[in-house]
């Protein structure tokens, strides 16, 4: 198990679960949580730069 007491979330089954693996279809879990938001935000520039140069 990684980071005690973080709750995970299965992509597969939608499952909540505290570890790293899904214990019901064995698949990876991720973390369901948003990123942290900043009103300081230092590289929000280069991140909108980045995806207008992705966009099609």
């Amino acid at each position: 198990m990684g980071k005690r007491g973080y709750l995970r979330k299965c992509e597969k089954c939608n499952r909540y679960t505290l570890q790293d693996i899904c214990p019901i279809c064995g698949t990876p879990t991720k973390n369901p949580h948003p990123a942290r938001f900043s009103i300081e935000d230092k590289f929000g520039v280069y991140r909108r730069k980045l995806l207008l140069e992705m966009d099609p």
